[in-house]
């Protein structure tokens, strides 16, 4: 059930699974931040995030084991880049592979003189285009909190990011969004976090940002998620971009204290 919740759901109805229904405050209590959305905005989550696990399969891999609480936590995450913009955003792709810790990756890295490298790394979270979201449970668990980081939603928006087939931190604007302004937005905010990331300066950015506008992006849309009031104070114009991109504006509901410019 688990694996595939498709014929699950169709065959008993969403309201026929109250099990379900009784799951929700422990999901939502997983991912903490949710709790500065709206009760609406919350419940169109819970649909979404359903909408979400019938469309994807949950693979568990390596010994991993998932619960029902544990793949709605998951779900209600990945649902929340896409809340006003529709899990259409999320073709061309159908499952989410779980490890239940970090994992070996092994994947190709051309240098700057174009020679290429084999590369075997330990990953919280990959995006193959075309291919399977892969995460980290103890990651996503740590995720959500409102420390600026969450995996799901990092290895979502790189997600968004390939919709137009490439991975580059750009993409696909919706009309009367301004492509120029975003990218003056992002290319300035890239630059500023790499200089201070070489300098080890205190960034408002995860340093893992500078690694290229791709990351850029998926690690702005963490914070933006998960403390937006840090970006906004932080990189304004990109929290401004950002809030037109996922058409939503988490930092004028967040109930927390602002903090000071960095």
């Amino acid at each position: 059930m688990l694996a595939r919740w498709r014929d699950w759901l169709a065959g008993r109805g969403r309201t026929q699974a109250p099990q379900v229904a009784d799951d929700w405050p422990a999901a939502f209590a997983r991912v903490p931040v949710l709790a500065h959305w709206s009760a609406g905005d919350r419940e169109r989550l819970q649909q979404l995030a359903l909408d979400f696990l019938a469309a994807k399969a949950l693979e568990p891999a390596a010994d991993a084991t998932v619960d029902r609480i544990q793949a709605l936590a998951i779900a209600l995450q990945a649902a929340l880049p896409v809340l006003n913009l529709g899990l259409d955003w999320y073709r061309g792709w159908h499952s989410v592979v779980l490890y239940p810790d970090e994992f070996r990756s092994r994947f190709e890295e051309v240098d700057e003189a174009g020679v290429v490298h084999q590369v075997d790394d330990w990953r919280s979270g990959e995006s193959w285009a075309a291919g399977p979201l892969i995460l980290s449970l103890a990651d996503v668990a740590a995720g959500g909190q409102g420390a600026g980081h969450n995996v799901v939603v990092h290895e979502c928006a790189h997600k968004l990011d390939q919709v137009d087939g490439d991975t580059n931190g750009h993409p696909p604007l919706h009309p009367g969004m301004d492509p120029a302004a975003w990218t003056a937005a992002f290319s300035d905010a890239y630059r500023h976090l790499g200089r201070r990331a070489l300098r080890r300066l205190r960034t408002v950015l995860d340093p893992y940002a500078a690694q290229s506008p791709a990351e850029f992006f998926a690690v702005a849309s963490e914070l933006f998620f998960d403390d937006p009031l840090s970006l906004r104070d932080g990189y304004l114009a990109v929290y401004e971009q950002l809030a037109l991109f996922y058409q939503q504006d988490p930092a004028a509901h967040w109930t927390a204290q602002p903090v000071g410019p960095r």
